[in-house]
């Protein structure tokens, strides 16, 4: 499958690998979408809670206005699923096996008359 817009990765279970060329495209399109939201909730599904807390950092160091705090006391044994809120700056972790692997992130609006949007799932280097 050929992955050069974001819309491609929607019927995904886990990321594909990209291509250096891939995530270039990918992340332009990405961060227009960022930009233009309100604030955005990310999830992400990873084997072991430091690889997410990792992806989640990440996201932050890409993004300056896109912080989190309090990350040292997250801890969920095994595969994990880690959902981060900007605007509420919450980041919960739970043990969840059985998922495949990415990022997801969900743009979210103030309007309700604007439709969120969730992109990915996108690898979890994809920010590095």
């Amino acid at each position: 499958m050929e992955i050069d817009k974001l819309v491609d990765l929607n019927n995904l279970r886990t990321a594909p690998q990209l291509s250096s060329s891939q995530k270039k495209i990918l992340l332009e399109e990405l961060e227009l979408n960022i930009l233009n939201a309100d604030w955005i909730t990310i999830g992400i599904m990873a084997p072991s809670d430091n690889r997410a807390i990792e992806a989640l950092k990440s996201i932050s160091k890409k993004f300056s206005s896109i912080q989190f705090g309090n990350l040292g006391s997250l801890h969920a044994n095994g595969g994990v699923f880690l959902k981060a809120n900007q605007k509420t700056s919450n980041v919960f972790v739970r043990s969840e096996n059985g998922l495949g692997e990415g990022i997801l992130i969900t743009c979210q609006y103030d309007e309700s008359a604007k439709e969120s949007n969730t992109f990915g799932p996108l690898p979890l280097d994809f920010f590095t």
